[in-house]
């Protein structure tokens, strides 16, 4: 049987699984194909690419921290962060006893240009917001969450664009494509460093 893998854009609301006992909306509401497994997680309140994949090495690939496959991130926070916070995020950010890798974090000029969500974003009129652009090379439970609130500047909206060379392009939220097998190559080469 050859190897499946797909792009996925998860929407916002949406479990990062195929199941749930109390029916909220899963990867099944979108995706028909028989035995693909999510290569890591995006959690329900976040959306953007997902990597779902037949072949149990290529998601191993994708997921071991030891292979440092980089994900991009956009990412709204509440105020607007000063450069200390900034370099911070940089330099790694101790999250419950353990320090976060570095990580690559620039300010956004402007707001980019992403689908309406479905629920909006809390606005508060005195509370400005900023977007910046993670990289991680690493994936703990809720990572970009926990290391904008560390330092004082909570996320408010999050979306994965990018997981090593494979980008979330021009799909609509709840689309997928199968990888390309430039893509697959591509993962594998990133990841063998």
């Amino acid at each position: 049987m050859s190897t499946r893998a797909i792009a996925f854009y998860k929407p916002y609301g949406v479990l990062p699984c195929f199941t749930d006992s109390e029916g909220r909306p899963t990867l099944a509401d979108y995706i028909a194909i028989p035995r693909v497994y999510a290569a890591g997680r995006l959690d329900q309140d976040s959306e953007g690419l997902m990597i779902l994949t037949s072949h149990g090495a290529l998601a191993h690939r994708i997921t071991d921290p030891q292979r440092k496959l980089p994900k991009v991130y956009l990412v709204q926070v509440e105020r607007i962060p000063d450069e200390p916070a900034l370099e911070r995020l940089r330099a790694g950010v101790l999250l419950g006893g353990k320090r976060t890798r570095p990580a690559q974090v620039r300010g956004l000029d402007t707001e980019p240009p992403l689908p309406e969500r479905p629920v909006p974003v809390r606005f508060r009129k005195n509370v400005p917001t900023a977007w910046l652009e993670i990289i991680i090379q690493e994936g703990m439970n809720r990572q970009v969450r926990r290391m904008t609130a560390a330092v004082g500047h909570p996320t408010l909206r999050l979306m994965r664009i990018a997981i090593g060379p494979v980008r979330l392009g021009d799909l609509n939220p709840g689309e997928w494509r199968a990888l390309e097998e430039n893509e697959i190559k591509a993962i594998n080469q990133l990841s063998d460093r």
